[in-house]
């Protein structure tokens, strides 16, 4: 797909359809609908409370887009249990021009000023299209999600967008629903002026606890 374009992307976002690659130097994509979506409801997720713990005391910094392409090329290092991975260099420059354009953020987890986990994702009316999620330390990438769910909690976000229900997403509460379900829920979604910014960029663990109900 050498002639898909940015406005490609985002239309097919809106249309609940997302870009994948076999490998990191494979210049071919493809675009996945799939039969069975996981979703994270915004108003139904779980916290462990050894996590939540874990978020209030960390000394990680978290911080909101200062490093997209830092977190996408954590995402895209390859690791023992995934050799491969499905962002291409074509795919990771198309992000990179959402990001240039205000549709794809990243939140990342820093210790002592290195990078050590995050997620990226896409950010579309009230939808928020989870891509990749990443860990350099002890629950680096979970610290990052539940920043991320503060975040769209905040800004009225209705709808997180996981693409698929694995194990690691299930202790968050995440539902697996079918296509047209998951089309209901994004047309009703894409009709919201959401702000991904309505907290500030750098918001500790304790208030992003507080921003989901989570005061023990």
């Amino acid at each position: 797909m050498a002639d898909f374009t940015l406005d490609d992307l985002i239309d097919s976002y809106r249309n609940g359809i997302f870009p994948m690659s076999d490998a990191r130097d494979d210049d071919y994509l493809f675009l996945v609908d799939p039969p069975k979506r996981g979703i994270l409801p915004l108003d139904g997720f779980h916290i462990p409370s050894r996590l939540r713990r874990t978020v209030r005391t960390t000394p990680f910094d978290v911080r909101v887009d200062t490093a997209f392409t830092q977190v996408i090329e954590l995402c895209a290092e390859s690791a023992s249990d995934r050799p491969n991975t499905w962002i291409s260099h074509p795919i990771q420059s198309l992000y990179q021009a959402l990001f240039a354009r205000g549709l794809a953020h990243s939140i990342e987890v820093w210790h002592d000023n290195r990078l050590v986990g995050g997620l990226y994702g896409v950010a579309i009316g009230g939808a928020f299209f989870g891509e990749s999620m990443v860990s350099r330390a002890t629950d680096a990438s979970k610290i990052a999600l539940v920043h991320l769910l503060a975040r769209l909690k905040s800004g009225g976000y209705s709808l997180l967008d996981c693409q698929f229900q694995t194990d690691h997403l299930k202790q968050f509460g995440t539902e697996e629903i079918d296509r047209a379900a998951y089309h209901d829920r994004l047309k009703e979604a894409l009709t919201i002026e959401a702000d991904f910014y309505d907290l500030p960029a750098r918001t500790d663990g304790r208030t992003a606890l507080k921003v989901l109900g989570f005061t023990d």
